[in-house]
Parts: C-alpha cells; structure tokens; sequence
C-alpha cells in the first residue's frame, strides 16, 4: 500500500483527499476505464505534461475499451454458434 507522503498529489484529490486509485477500486473500473479516469483526475496537474495530452491518453484508453467491448461481443457470437453447432452434431451420432 502506498502513503499519502509517497503518492503524487496530482493523484490525491485536493479537498477530500480522495485517491484515485481509491475511485476506481470502489467503482470495480476495468483497467482501460480506470487508467482514463486517473488521467482525467490528474489532467493539468502534473508537471511536464498538459491538460490536452492527459485528455488525450484518457480518450486513447477509452477507445481501447470500446475495441475490447466489441471484439468480446464478437467471440461472445462465435462461441454460440459453435455450441448451437456442436451440441446439434453430438445429438445426431448414432453408434
């Protein structure tokens, strides 16, 4: 576990002290939401990098995230087709 002494302050929210890992923890976030959000969370905050390039990475990893979305509604299909498929064949071998 990291202390608050070891963890960026970009990282810590500024009135309540809220963590972000915290939020995405009690959220249950995936990984690509979660590390969009702590991007958010931190944009502009951070030395050395602006606002937009946090913005940036956070719409980048949501992208990720919806490719993920699609490519498992894709194998979600292929895997009832192929169980429609060999329950079917199983059921009409005869010995």
């Amino acid at each position: 576990m990291i202390k608050n002494d070891k963890l960026p302050k970009y990282y810590i929210g500024k009135y309540k002290k809220i963590k972000a890992y915290d939020v995405i923890n009690d959220y249950e976030l995936t990984y690509n939401v979660g590390t969009a959000c702590t991007y958010l969370l931190r944009s502009g905050k951070k030395d050395g990098n602006p606002a937009e390039q946090d913005i940036a990475k956070a719409i980048n990893h949501l992208k990720f995230e919806l490719e993920r979305i699609e490519l498992k509604k894709a194998q979600d299909k292929i895997d009832k087709v192929n169980n429609e498929f060999f329950n079917n064949a199983n059921s009409t071998i005869t010995y």
